[in-house]
């Protein structure tokens, strides 16, 4: 059993066992999705800021493991390095403190978060080149790693905290699918069925049913007590959102008292069953054309309404979950002012707790809105009217028709269950691409106003400031 206190250790100090697999790896050679982009920090900075002293260094390094290290499920040449390495970090007391990390609901300790991260690693690491993964090094290196990680983690399936035991138990579930590890199995398959099987969090629980089934045991009873139970959360939210059926305040109270699903947004209800038979589909039909920006307003024009031209617009390119132009998500205020060399002209708190806590800010000059949660950057709202010009594949998505880039987003885009959704003011947000198309006001015409997002703002009726949604 695993059972510490925290003790006062240096603050950026590694543990011995990760400072040496650290520094004998030539980092240059190894880049994550963005190495060498302007205010990205390299894969030993984000490594060695998952210790830090400072609480939101610690979230904000997390948060870079996931968008710069398994961005969109793939794997790059410095992933499994930095998986040895965090593997490393595991046993270190500080990873016992608590927080709030962004791709999950709830606090829980660093050490069960840094193992949740395996797990999307191990799960990676299991797939085939076919599934768009990453390149066949890298996938290799990251099945290399697997025996070396299961040896890490196997102790912390035990562990008496049941955040950082189920966390372990979906790590080495999925590590346990590496042929030099098949052994293990009948050691792990009871803990996988009875602490996964019924965990709160759907994305635990596919774990436990793909891989009990994967192993030759019976799931019936599982597959059919999920189904049940989603058919039941179905039913209550029915019913909670029907002002004038029976049963309305029942259900209500029923789902308050439902532990709340704890999985990463894109992980919950994930499968990777066998893909259905082919059908014959219907002829596709002819591409739409790229959008084209509205043209600006002639020289000399100052209304209200003025539309910059395209000459007079920053030209910006955006990296999905990562960062859109000089901004990457999870930047501070006065990182975003560096970033730009701009002050902003309007900023928005709103209260919290005994305090004040930062809402949204507007930067005038360049023509965007940075919105914030937690004091970091979580959103960029880019204005039509005068906004920088951001570009996916050379087509503009600043200051266009808004039927043309949807159109356009939705023909290009492969859509999945769930890739596509649409807020209640029909604005339609593209999950893949962590991109939301909204429409503001330019005279008599509406332009398209972007929105770059990360996870826990894809609701946007509810991530949103009621400012954002009065915006002119």
């Amino acid at each position: 059993m695993i059972n510490e206190s925290t003790p006062d250790l240096p603050a950026d100090s590694l543990p011995p066992a990760a400072q040496a697999e650290l520094t004998g790896i030539a980092w240059e050679e190894l880049p994550h999705l963005c190495t060498g982009r302007h205010d990205v920090p390299d894969t030993p900075d984000i490594l060695g800021a998952v210790l830090a002293a400072d609480p939101a260094h610690r979230v904000r390094a997390v948060g870079d493991l996931y968008r710069l290290l398994l961005h969109q499920a793939r794997v790059f040449p410095a992933t499994a390095p930095a998986a040895l390495v965090l593997a490393r970090l595991l046993d270190d007391p500080r990873t016992l403190a608590e927080g709030r990390w962004e791709r999950r609901a709830g606090r829980r300790p660093l050490r069960a978060e840094l193992l949740n991260w395996l797990a999307s690693f191990a799960d990676i690491a299991r797939l085939d080149i076919e599934d768009g993964v990453g390149a066949a090094r890298d996938l290799a290196a990251a099945r290399s790693a697997r025996p070396v990680l299961h040896d890490c983690i196997a102790d912390f399936c035990d562990a008496d905290d049941p955040l950082v035991r189920e966390a372990a138990l979906a790590a080495t579930a999925l590590l346990l699918a590496d042929p030099c590890l098949v052994s293990s199995v009948p050691r792990y398959a009871p803990a996988v069925r009875a602490v996964l099987a019924v965990s709160a969090d759907s994305y635990y629980r596919w774990i436990a049913r793909e891989r009990l089934a994967a192993w030759g045991e019976s799931v019936t009873g599982l597959v059919a007590a999920e189904e049940e139970h989603c058919a039941a959360l179905d039913r209550a939210h029915a019913l909670a959102d029907d002002p004038f059926g029976e049963g309305q305040e029942q259900a209500i109270r029923w789902l308050e008292a439902q532990p709340e699903d704890t999985a990463a947004p894109e992980q919950r209800g994930r499968r990777r069953e066998d893909p259905p038979a082919p059908t014959h589909a219907a002829p596709p039909e002819p591409a739409p054309e790229p959008p084209v920006p509205a043209p600006g307003s002639e020289a000399g024009y100052q209304g209200p309404w003025r539309i910059a031209r395209q000459e007079e617009r920053a030209e910006w390119t955006f990296t999905p979950y990562v960062g859109v132009g000089p901004l990457h998500f999870g930047m501070t205020l006065e990182e975003i002012t560096h970033a730009l060399s701009e002050g902003p002209a309007v900023s928005s708190y709103f209260a919290h707790g005994d305090g004040q806590q930062l809402n949204y800010v507007d930067f005038a000059e360049i023509g965007i809105r940075a919105l914030f949660e937690e004091g970091r950057l979580g959103c960029v709202a880019v204005n039509a009217l005068t906004g920088p010009q951001v570009r996916l594949e050379a087509a503009p998505l600043t200051g266009c028709a808004p039927s043309q880039v949807e159109d356009w987003l939705v023909h290009r885009t492969t859509l999945q269950s769930g890739s596509l959704m649409y807020s209640p003011a029909a604005d339609p947000v593209f999950v893949d691409l962590g991109l939301a198309i909204r429409s503001q006001r330019a005279g008599d015409i509406v332009l398209t106003r972007p929105l770059f997002l990360l996870h826990d703002w894809l609701d946007l009726w509810h991530s949103l400031p009621s400012e954002e949604w009065n915006y002119a």
